[in-house]
């Protein structure tokens, strides 16, 4: 988990243009794959940027960046611990 980027499910659908609802739906069916940490889902960037169905172009790339920056300022700590239970 240290080594890879994530980002949350308000995130993608932010991304994709779809509601949150939405993606959770697709998470809960499979169509998404997402690990949850506590009671959060998140997704990796690499998983987002094959989900948005193209090559991440730089600014994908940066919204991306800015959303697992985000995630991590206000989540890291609780990540950290999740992830060594």
């Amino acid at each position: 988990m240290v080594n890879q980027k994530y980002i949350t499910i308000p995130e993608l659908a932010k991304l994709m243009g779809l509601s949150r609802i939405e993606v959770y739906r697709k998470v809960r069916k499979g169509q998404i794959k997402a690990e949850k940490i506590g009671h959060m889902y998140v997704i990796t960037d690499r998983e987002a940027a094959n989900i948005i169905g193209k090559k991440t172009n730089a600014r994908d790339k940066s919204q991306i960046e800015k959303a697992v920056k985000k995630t991590v300022r206000e989540y890291g700590e609780v990540l950290i611990k999740l992830g060594k239970e």
